[in-house]
């Protein structure tokens, strides 16, 4: 028993440990023949082989099934959602509140007016084309470069009086503020039924109260040849159109509430689980 529980040396330890790793009286390394270690790593090897070109081949399998320009689950909304610029968010929802004494309020909403309209002037639309036509831009073959197809210009001249070009500050000073409402895109949406949809803006709650309101282009219409919309990868210069509006008689240092719709067949406003499903409603101050 004595032996047994006696303590072996740190030496002795290294030394037993070193016999392990190889052993010169037996020729084993690690407690294996070299012929054993050979089979083993061969066997290993042949399996992750094996196991890499099945996943291989189930990916390709899997990608062969996949349509690289149109995904195969596409989102549940048959509705696109809509967007404003400037937006600036508040604890209930979109607020935009400034001073046109004060411009210190309203020069960030230029701002963001400025940088987002840089994605529509000439230079940055220069791989699309002029479209003139009043229709459904419907492509059947990729005509474009490099296998896509082609996209209509939008330029922010189209704009008008709330392109940023004859006034830089789209009208905030004088209280006469420009808003830009964006359809998201949806693929293969065809809004209209043949007739294109148009931004239509009211007071919330009060639609018969009169709100002056210009808009760009005119009758505030998104013109069919923009649709249908074939994706990113078929049409990687592709810029969504774009409606201004430009409120003219927004009563001062009032809260108000406003909704823009969009309307159109197909088109609908009044999901109550999506507030932005075909509008947007916004809450809008001018104080002086």
């Amino acid at each position: 028993m004595a032996t047994l529980n006696e303590k072996k040396t740190c030496s002795e330890r290294m030394e037993n440990f070193r016999r392990f790793v190889w052993n010169p009286e037996t020729k084993l390394f690690m407690g294996r023949t070299l012929i054993n270690w050979v089979w083993i790593s061969l066997y290993y090897l042949a399996f992750y082989v094996v196991m890499s070109g099945l996943f291989a081949l189930s990916i390709y399998s899997l990608m062969r099934t996949v349509n690289p320009y149109e995904p195969d689950y596409q989102d549940q909304l048959k509705s696109p959602g809509v967007t404003l610029r400037p937006d600036v968010y508040g604890d209930r929802g979109l607020q935009i509140y400034y001073n046109v004494s004060d411009n210190k309020t309203w020069e960030g909403l230029v701002t963001t007016l400025q940088t987002f309209l840089t994605a529509y002037t000439p230079a940055a639309q220069h791989l699309n084309i002029n479209c003139t036509s009043d229709t459904y831009f419907i492509q059947d073959t990729f005509d474009g470069p490099n296998k896509t197809k082609l996209s209509c210009k939008f330029t922010s001249d189209m704009l008008q009086n709330c392109s940023g070009i004859t006034d830089p500050t789209f009208g905030f000073p004088e209280g006469t503020p420009c808003f830009i409402i964006k359809m998201n895109r949806i693929i293969k949406f065809l809004p209209g039924n043949g007739t294109a949809p148009r931004v239509d803006c009211t007071y919330v709650g009060d639609e018969s109260r009169p709100l002056e309101v210009d808009y760009y282009p005119v009758n505030g219409t998104f013109n069919l040849h923009y649709f249908p919309y074939y994706g990113k990868k078929a049409q990687p210069s592709y810029s969504n159109p774009l409606v201004a509006v430009k409120f003219l008689n927004i009563t001062r240092n009032v809260e108000l509430k406003i909704v823009c719709k969009i309307i159109g067949a197909g088109i609908t406003f009044d999901n109550v689980h999506d507030p932005y499903e075909g509008k947007v409603e916004f809450k809008l101050k001018i104080e002086d």
